[in-house]
C-alpha cells in the first residue's frame, strides 16, 4: 500500500532540495577553480605555479609580475569567499538532512552518498550518469510524494548507467571520480564493468549499445553493452534529493519509473538473470508502475506511451494494465 507524505513531510523536503542546491553550487564553483596557486623560488628568481594536486605537482604559468600578483590574489580571495559559503551552507543543509533522517524518508545505502556527491559535484549526474537498480527507487518515492513500504531493501552495491552522448576523448570520468571518493578502488579483474574498494563495496557501470562508444578508451570500469539499457535513456528522468543512511544527503537522477519499471518486469523473467534477484526485480516493478499510477501524473500509462513501447515490453505493460489501480491520489493511505 503507497502512504502519502505528511504535509510536513513534503515542506522538510523542499527545504532539503533547495539546500542542498545552494550548497552543490558552491561545491562546483570551488571545483572549478585550481587545486592551488603558489608562488615560488627557482633558482633566485620568483614564479607563481598552478598545482594540480596534494603532492603538489603543478606548472608554471610564468615569472612573477604584476599581473600574475593580481591573478593571485583575487585566487585567494574567491577561495576564501567560497570556502566560507560552503561552510555556510553545508550548516544549512545538515539540519535539513538530520530533520529528513528524523522523519524516516526513503533512503539509500550511506556508501552511495560520496559517489553520488562527487558525481553531482563534477557534473556528472547532468546527461552523463543516471543511478539505475535499487538505489533509484528512493528517489521514485519522493517523485510520488509517499512511501513504498513493500519496496526491497537495497543491495551492497551501486549499479550507474553511463547515459553521455558526447565523445570522451583521453578523459577518464568515471575513473577518476571514483579514485576521487576512495582511492581504494580497484577494477574486479574478473568482471571488468565492476569496481570495488577496501571494504568490498561494488560499484558496477551499466551501458546501451547506442551509449558505449562514447566513453574514453582508457576510462574504467569498462561495461557491456546490454541492448536492454536503451530502454532506460527514454522518457523523462526523474530528479531527487535523497537521504543516505547515515544522515547524508544526495542527489539521485533515475531512469523514467515508466521505463525502469517495465525493464525490471522483462528483466524479472530473464534465463540468464539471476534466479535470487528475479523475485525483487518483479516487486519493484509492480510497486512502481502502481506508484506511478497513482501519484505521478506527470508520467502518463496511457494508449500514447504504450504506442511506443518496443514489443519486447508489451506484454508487461498489457498484463499490468489489466489489474492496474484506480488513478486516484485518493488510493493513498
Amino acid at each position: 500500500m503507497l502512504r502519502s507524505f505528511t504535509d510536513e513531510q513534503a515542506r522538510a523536503l523542499v527545504n532539503l532540495r533547495q539546500r542542498y542546491e545552494v550548497w552543490i553550487e558552491a561545491a562546483r564553483a570551488r571545483a572549478a577553480l585550481p587545486y592551488d596557486l603558489r608562488r615560488k623560488e627557482v633558482s633566485g628568481k620568483a614564479y607563481l605555479y598552478e598545482i594540480r594536486d596534494r603532492s603538489g605537482n603543478g606548472k608554471s604559468l610564468g615569472p612573477w609580475s604584476d599581473e600574475l600578483k593580481n591573478r593571485f590574489e583575487a585566487f585567494r580571495a574567491e577561495k576564501q569567499q567560497l570556502k566560507e559559503r560552503i561552510e555556510a551552507s553545508r550548516i544549512a543543509l545538515d539540519e535539513s538532512s538530520r530533520l529528513a533522517r528524523a522523519l524516516r524518508f526513503p533512503m539509500i545505502a550511506s556508501e552511495a552518498g560520496p559517489i553520488l556527491r562527487e558525481a553531482d559535484r563534477r557534473g556528472l549526474l547532468d546527461g552523463t550518469l543516471l543511478v539505475v537498480g535499487t538505489n533509484a527507487v528512493a528517489a521514485y518515492a519522493l517523485e510520488a510524494g509517499g512511501f513504498m513500504p513493500e519496496i526491497p531493501d537495497e543491495t551492497a552495491g551501486f549499479d550507474l548507467a553511463w547515459a553521455e552522448t558526447e565523445q570522451q576523448d583521453d578523459v577518464q570520468l568515471l575513473w577518476d571520480m571514483l579514485k576521487a571518493v576512495d582511492p581504494t578502488f580497484t577494477v574486479n579483474t574478473e568482471r571488468t564493468f565492476q569496481a570495488r574498494n577496501a571494504k568490498a563495496y561494488e560499484v558496477e557501470i551499466l551501458v546501451a549499445p547506442s551509449r558505449a562508444q562514447t566513453m574514453a578508451r582508457t576510462d574504467r570500469p569498462r561495461p557491456v553493452p546490454l541492448p536492454e539499457q536503451e530502454w532506460l535513456l527514454v522518457g523523462q528522468p526523474v530528479d531527487q534529493v535523497v537521504i543516505c543512511r547515515d544522515g547524508s544527503p544526495a542527489r539521485i537522477v533515475a531512469p523514467d519509473p515508466r521505463w525502469f519499471a517495465l525493464q525490471k518486469f522483462w528483466m524479472s523473467e530473464q534465463p540468464k538473470r539471476n534466479p535470487l534477484k528475479r523475485g525483487k526485480d518483479a516487486k519493484q516493478a509492480l510497486l512502481i508502475l502502481n506508484a506511478v499510477a497513482l501519484a505521478m501524473p506527470h508520467y502518463p500509462l496511457n494508449d500514447e506511451f504504450s504506442a511506443k513501447l518496443p514489443d519486447e515490453l508489451k506484454p508487461y505493460y498489457s498484463r499490468w494494465s489489466a489489474q492496474r489501480p484506480e488513478t486516484s491520489t485518493a488510493s493513498w493511505r
